[in-house]
């Protein structure tokens, strides 16, 4: 994941699901503007910021993050942050391309950790009927025709990989890439 200046994309694991680890939008936006970050958005309210990264702010922005919302919130969550020309490979790279017909029920999981690469390649290597996992660079990719509660296959992605990936749809992928602009 590019650490580099320009528009990126914080993915928060967690957060506004259920009574726990609640934060309103308003809130994070502030938090990420705090940091020195610019032109901050979210999407949803499922922990989707995009935010421009100023040339002369470097280091690791997930950290910057993290550090920040266990500071205000009270509470810790793992953030992913992809620069928009990551965010636009992983778009590109779906395997999977022709089970995209519901995009709520395809889901991009994407990699925190690079070695959540060899774990989710290992899963993609089970029969999964009728639910099928692809693996690219960044992300795995996991359509779920029966939805994603409604089938083994999400749970399984998340029981095996934990903290090291974090999910969304892939309207919501777009959705992003959009408001992060051409990278």
């Amino acid at each position: 994941m590019s650490p580099t200046s320009g528009r990126h994309i914080a993915l928060l694991r967690g957060i506004n699901v259920g009574k726990a680890k609640r934060i309103a939008m308003a809130d994070l936006r502030a938090r990420i503007e705090d940091l020195g970050y610019r032109d901050v958005v979210t999407l949803l309210n499922s922990g989707n910021v995009v935010f421009t990264v100023p040339a002369s702010k470097s280091g690791d922005h997930a950290a910057r993050i993290e550090k920040a919302i266990a500071a205000s919130a009270g509470f810790s969550c793992r953030v992913t942050v992809l620069s928009a020309k990551d965010l636009a490979a992983i778009l590109d790279q779906n395997p999977l391309e022709e089970h995209g017909e519901n995009p709520s029920r395809f889901l991009v999981c994407v990699f925190r950790d690079p070695a959540a690469r060899a774990t989710a390649a290992a899963l993609a290597k089970k029969t999964w009927e009728p639910e099928r996992l692809g693996v690219g660079k960044l992300a795995a990719y996991a359509w779920c025709p029966n939805g994603i509660s409604g089938g083994k296959l999400a749970l399984e992605v998340d029981r095996a990989l934990g903290e090291n990936v974090t999910a969304r749809n892939w309207t919501t992928m777009q959705k992003l890439l959009a408001l992060a602009g051409p990278p």
